[in-house]
């Protein structure tokens, strides 16, 4: 014990009195402890470095060290911190406060070469950083002086020296920037981006868009199983196995990906495009994968609606064209003179269209059943229809077969019933009832003032309506006339697609 003490103590005075200046930061950067040379150099005193952080004291500052030069050197630390590796830097240029004569605070103009070594624990855990510095201020004045050349031996030795720590440096410096611009680079790529070490895929690097993309896991450090094993019951991990054991990357095009977000969640379903790259050694050995790709969810699930409102346009082409074509040819059959056939056969096209119009301000959603209504009577007058009855949502189809019926209902009524009369009235009541089983009642009353004579034959309206409800609507209707015109009541299931 008193031997171990006696060698504690003789390392501690060796440190002390050691003529290269030292000094001994904690993983918190602050000062821990430091030589009589470093005080010496810094113009310092013991008590008032230990335990403040070293920025706080030889951060950057108007006429002392740029802020680039700050950054450096803070950032050798924390390399220090992450890699456990010691870190150099060759030459630093960095003023330093100091008193002058009259003990005004100036700063002397400084370069320093500075070695940075990790101090571990038994755990092999970074603990302290110890720093060497060597100040090569006159050297460097020496070498941009305009001063004689050196002898060969000199300029050989010492011009040689001096001129490879130049270049180190230089290359350290430019390493470094883009060591850090390609750092800024994957961390804020759209896409994802991440880094797995070794056989088991260590996740070592994870950008934001990776994060997002696995709803903000803790996955760093942690193997692709062990933080994504949803991935491996869907063979990605037997993916990545393959890059790792034949160095021949993997593509993946809108592949789908169901991750987990929570133990106990459901399953999010994403659509991927994904690319798995070999990492290799400079010895060409696979020792890691390289992971980028995007979420291509929303292409993907923009695509299936665009192809859903093809086959639907597709659909509700063809079905107007039926409906036109089964117009034309009704028309045809009841109206054997030109001009009449054109009036009527227009008209019918006419209530399609308002029909289409509603629907397409509703971006074919459907209609309001009041909506169609008004469109396909107001032709006849406001004041000559009473519309009553609740809010009820119609699909597309249906608001298309009820404005047709609706428009033939009024047409006869013009012609035939109570609106062919100034003191005719329209009365549409309608109503939902059992709503267990929806149904949807319409009953449309016509009241004239003077009595009004039942069509002798049976006209393109009726039957239209008739097969439009029965076919189109799955429904019943039952039509019969009265003295003031037609009473017509349908009842069609609310719920059943047209």
């Amino acid at each position: 014990m008193l031997k171990t003490l006696a060698k504690t103590i003789d390392l501690v005075a060796a440190f002390d009195a050691s003529p290269n200046p030292y000094m001994l930061l904690d993983r918190d950067l602050r000062f821990a402890g430091m030589n009589q040379a470093y005080l010496d150099v810094t113009l310092r005193r013991r008590e008032e470095l230990i335990g403040v952080h070293v920025m706080d004291v030889f951060g950057a500052a108007p006429q002392g060290p740029s802020h680039d030069a700050s950054q450096r050197l803070e950032t050798s630390f924390k390399k220090v911190l992450e890699t456990g590796e010691a870190d150099h830097l060759a030459l630093l240029h960095y003023p330093i406060r100091t008193r002058s004569p009259h003990g005004e605070a100036v700063f002397d103009d400084r370069y320093w070469s500075c070695t940075h070594t990790p101090i571990k624990n038994d755990h092999d855990e970074v603990t302290h950083i110890l720093q060497h510095t060597s100040d090569v201020t006159e050297l460097v004045k020496a070498r941009t002086s305009d001063e004689a050349p050196r002898d060969a031996l000199e300029q050989m030795l010492g011009g040689g020296v001096f001129r490879r720590a130049m270049e180190v440096e230089a290359d350290n410096q430019r390493l470094e920037a883009e060591r850090r611009q390609l750092s800024d680079v994957l961390l804020n790529a759209p896409g994802f981006v991440a880094v797995l070490n070794g056989p088991d895929h260590v996740i070592q690097f994870c950008n934001e868009a990776c994060y997002r993309l696995v709803n903000h896991r803790d996955i760093l450090g942690q193997t692709v199983k062990q933080a994504l094993p949803e991935l491996g019951e869907q063979g990605h991990l037997d993916f990545l196995n393959d890059v790792y054991e034949t160095g021949e990357p993997v593509m993946g095009r809108q592949r789908a990906f169901s991750l987990q977000h929570s133990p106990d969640g459901p399953a999010d379903n994403r659509y991927i495009d994904f690319a798995y790259q070999p990492i290799r050694d400079e010895n060409a050995r696979v020792i890691g994968v390289f992971v980028q790709g995007h979420d291509v969810t929303d292409v993907v699930m923009a695509a299936e609606r665009q192809k859903l409102m093809i086959d639907e346009l597709n659909h509700r082409v063809k079905n107007t064209l039926a409906t036109v074509q089964s117009i034309a040819m009704q028309t045809a059959r009841t109206h054997q003179d030109p001009r009449s056939f054109a009036e009527a056969f227009e008209a019918r096209l006419m209530a399609l269209s308002h029909t289409h119009d509603l629907l397409t301000k509703s971006h074919w959603e459907g209609a309001d059943l009041r909506s169609v209504l008004e469109h396909e009577t107001r032709a006849h007058g406001a004041g000559r229809l009473s519309l009553n009855g609740p809010l009820v949502a119609l699909s597309p189809a249906r608001a298309l077969s009820l404005g047709m019926i609706f428009h033939e209902l009024a047409t006869n009524a013009a012609k035939y019933g109570a609106l062919a009369h100034g003191d005719g009235r329209v009365t549409v009541d309608w109503r939902v009832t059992n709503h267990s089983s929806p149904q949807l009642e319409i009953i449309w009353s016509e009241t004239a003032g003077q009595t009004v004579q039942k069509p002798e034959r049976r006209g393109f309206g009726t039957r239209l309506i008739e097969r439009n409800v029965r076919h189109d609507l799955r429904g019943a209707v039952d039509m019969s006339y009265t003295g003031h015109g037609l009473s017509a009541r349908f009842t069609l299931p609310l719920e059943t697609d047209a």
